[in-house]
């Protein structure tokens, strides 16, 4: 196998399964372990993967995006540690805006259920969860769906939004950096993303470990905006350090 048929095979099994590992790739691709790595290290500079220790997992990009059904599968455990930390942190809050994606969602579902509630999402899993509370009110924002992730964008989201004042903010992103803030690969995404960080009194990002280092297309936020950054346990210490000092509160959890 040429080294350009491998890599697209290296490629596309990432993309496919969410994650790679060397071992099994050099075991099916009949090769050494240290080429799997030097392959690894090539599609990682062309910023299509970013490694791991002992494999990969796929970058975002506008060209690539994983759906939203991919995404319920991969570091589940984790996104429900993420989504009981970030629902505590709700406060005295009765209007809440829950981004798309499968942690929101979780987020969504773990907000307390004995006081009524006001919900303004993109979201249709989300909205439809959530509509089936007897306290709870669902503002499903209208727009064009995604069908990636089953989420609305378009100008008619941004208004809607615009029109709010919203106590609490669950924002989520493709991708988290100290030097790029948080970013996203579609621009419409990134604008709803945007004027919901506008219309909210504060703000709260969540998201894996796998997200920290990682850059799409379009910044929409800077990290410093959030009253919180909660993540799991798997980011290392030294990088939660490093935004902690930059002035960020984040939780490992």
């Amino acid at each position: 196998m040429e080294v350009d048929e491998r890599q697209r095979v290296i490629l596309s099994q990432a993309r496919t399964k969410g994650s790679v590992e060397v071992a099994g790739l050099a075991t099916q691709l009949a090769v050494s372990s240290e080429t799997i790595r030097r392959d690894l290290r090539l599609l990682e500079s062309y910023g299509l993967l970013r490694r791991t220790h002992g494999g990969a997992y796929p970058v975002e990009s506008r060209e690539y995006e994983t759906t939203l059904a991919t995404r319920t599968n991969r570091h589940v455990p984790q996104k429900r540690r993420i989504a009981a930390a970030a629902a505590g942190l709700l406060g005295p809050a009765e209007t809440v805006f829950i981004d798309e994606g499968f942690t929101p969602q979780l987020i969504a579902e773990a907000l307390p259920r004995d006081r009524p509630l006001t919900v303004l999402t993109a979201s249709l899993a989300t909205a439809q969860s959530m509509s089936a509370r007897d306290n709870v009110t669902v503002l499903m924002l209208g727009g064009q769906v995604r069908g990636c992730s089953q989420a609305t964008v378009g100008p008619w989201v941004s208004r809607m939004l615009s029109g709010f004042v919203i106590d609490v903010a669950y924002v989520g992103a493709n991708g988290i950096s100290r030097e790029h803030g948080l970013t996203t690969p579609d621009p419409a995404v990134g604008e709803i993303k945007a004027q919901a960080m506008k219309a909210a009194r504060r703000k709260v990002f969540s998201g894996v470990h796998t997200k920290f280092g990682a850059v799409s297309f379009c910044r929409f936020a800077d990290f410093r905006e959030f009253e919180a950054i909660v993540t799991d346990s798997d980011l290392p210490l030294a990088e939660a350090q490093r935004y902690a000092r930059a002035g960020s509160h984040i939780l490992r959890v």
